[in-house]
């Protein structure tokens, strides 16, 4: 006969240390053992209804100080009056979470940089409260603003450098100038009484001393040494006659074009205050292309709603771009920095100025990563015809001796003709390709580059069936390739009444095509 012990007995149920640990007392030990967070939980109103050691060593609060009171105790004054606590939450029912960094308050009402994070708690579909975590990271904000000066720091000696290159640049330009002056007096000297030699050194000589104060004048702009004298300018003419300052500012790294819409009515600006705005528009421009890129500088019309007409400038790269929170500061024109700024013309305070005394208005768009586009608007003058562009043609004149350009194109600007350059053939094609008032190609036919002037005049031509050309060259034509069909040929050394009759035949032969 079997025996019972009797009933089977249950497994045992051990509440002692050995025992495991129900979850929520777990929660508790670990909210309690945290002491970097501040965790705690408020009610739907905001009362505090926890508070951990966390909280405690974070912000100087016992839990006796805090339980029952409202949240917005930790909030600076400011935040209070613009009803962020409220917010806060009523974010965090709306989205789901509340995530913000900024300024808190501790017991003793000193700040901290907090990381705030809010989780609304849901029951059954009903509010029942929220958690929240706040993290002390004042010192990660300390590394990283430490981070953001050495950056700007970084940016200030940069700007440092690219000023000397620029310098240097000029002093360049004042040493030619001073070897044309000095040599012209010496010919004077040594010239015997001959009146003839005396008036060519003494026109050369003031032609380079003309150039010397024009540089002056632009230095002076710079450091605002110099009153405001606004006169009526052609500001394509301005832009023209400036370009090789302007790309001399930049790299080889970077392209610059210019669109110049013709026919622009003239408005009244400092012209040498003018140039100095647009030199620190491009050198700003430069700056925001550190692995190089393109600068544009277009000029235009736009009709204003109480029928008057202004003329606009824009300089545009595709660079590094500008947030909106930067962009908003440098509109303003007390957004300078002294440590940089002093008289150099970097900032857009000395550009803003320039702009506004000619009752103009000056706006940028950027955006990070999709570059920066200043654009100025000038009132036109009144009753102001377009500025007569010479009895000549606009002509586009390509060699690469500097002497030559300089002499050829003063001589053609003295017969009143509008004379662009360029030192190269891929240059003159993209003058070609956005300066559709450009008549007349004149070349040299021998050019380094990789590209000569034959080559260059038949690309011109498949870009602009109309193009007159006009080729030049030291060589007889008989030693040059076939020359494209209707192109001049004007052998060197050539004068310049001969160049005007060139150009004079090219241009009606171009009109008839």
């Amino acid at each position: 006969m079997s025996q019972h012990a009797g009933p089977q007995a249950a497994h045992p149920r051990d509440d002692g240390a050995d025992g495991l640990i129900d979850d929520g007392r777990q929660f508790r030990m670990l909210i309690q053992g945290v002491t970097d967070y501040a965790i705690y939980l408020l009610d739907p109103g905001g009362r505090i209804a926890s508070w951990n050691p966390g909280g405690e060593r974070i912000k100087g609060y016992t839990a006796a100080e805090v339980l029952g009171r409202h949240f917005s105790i930790f909030y600076t004054p400011e935040d209070v009056a613009a009803n962020e606590p409220a917010r806060a939450l009523e974010t965090a029912a709306r989205e789901g979470r509340y995530v913000r960094d900024g300024w808190r308050l501790r017991s003793d009402g000193t700040r901290f940089w907090a990381s705030v994070v809010i989780d609304p708690i849901v029951e059954q579909g009903r509010l029942i409260g929220y958690a929240k975590v706040t993290r002390d990271i004042s010192e990660r904000r300390k590394a990283e603003e430490a981070l953001e000066e050495a950056r700007r720091a970084l940016m200030q000696s940069q700007k440092a450098e690219a000023i000397g290159q620029l310098t240097y640049g000029l002093a360049h330009d004042f040493n030619n100038l001073l070897t044309v002056i000095t040599n012209s007096l010496d010919r004077i000297v040594a010239s015997g009484g001959d009146a003839a030699r005396i008036a060519r050194a003494a026109e050369t000589a003031q032609r380079a001393a003309d150039r010397g104060a024009l540089l002056t004048r632009q230095l002076l702009a710079f450091s605002r040494g110099e009153l405001t004298r606004p006169t009526a300018q052609d500001i394509n003419a301005l832009l023209r006659d400036s370009e090789t300052l302007f790309r001399r500012a930049c790299d080889a790294s970077i392209g610059m074009r210019f669109e110049l819409e013709p026919g622009l009515p003239q408005v009244a600006v400092d012209r040498s205050q003018f140039e100095a705005a647009i030199l620190n528009l491009v050198v700003n421009a430069r700056d925001a292309l550190p692995r190089g890129g393109t600068i544009a500088i277009r000029t235009g019309r736009a009709a204003q709603d109480d029928g008057t007409e202004r003329v606009t400038l824009s300089v545009s790269d595709d660079g590094t771009g500008m947030t909106a929170e930067v962009v908003d500061k440098a509109l303003d024109p007390f957004f300078t920095t002294k440590e940089v700024g002093k008289g150099s013309g970097l900032g857009l305070s000395q550009v803003y100025g320039a702009v506004t005394q000619s009752g103009g208005t000056l706006r940028i768009r950027s955006a990070p990563g999709e570059g920066t586009t200043v654009a100025l608007e000038l009132p036109a003058l009144a009753d102001s015809a377009p500025p007569a562009a010479g009895r000549g043609p606009r002509v586009l004149m390509v060699d690469d001796d500097r002497n030559i350009l300089d002499t050829v194109v003063e001589a053609l600007r003295d017969l009143d003709y509008a004379v662009t350059t360029a030192e190269n053939g891929h240059d003159a094609l993209e003058r070609l390709r956005n300066d559709p008032g450009i008549a007349i190609l004149f070349t040299d036919v021998v050019m380094p580059g990789g590209m000569t002037g034959i080559e260059l005049a038949r690309k011109a031509r498949e870009l602009r069936p109309a193009l007159a050309i006009v080729l030049a060259s030291g060589y007889s034509e008989s030693w040059l390739e076939e020359l494209p069909e209707d192109c001049d040929y004007l052998p060197k050394p050539y004068r310049v009444a001969e160049l005007a009759t060139k150009l004079g035949a090219a241009a009606g032969r171009s009109g008839r095509r």
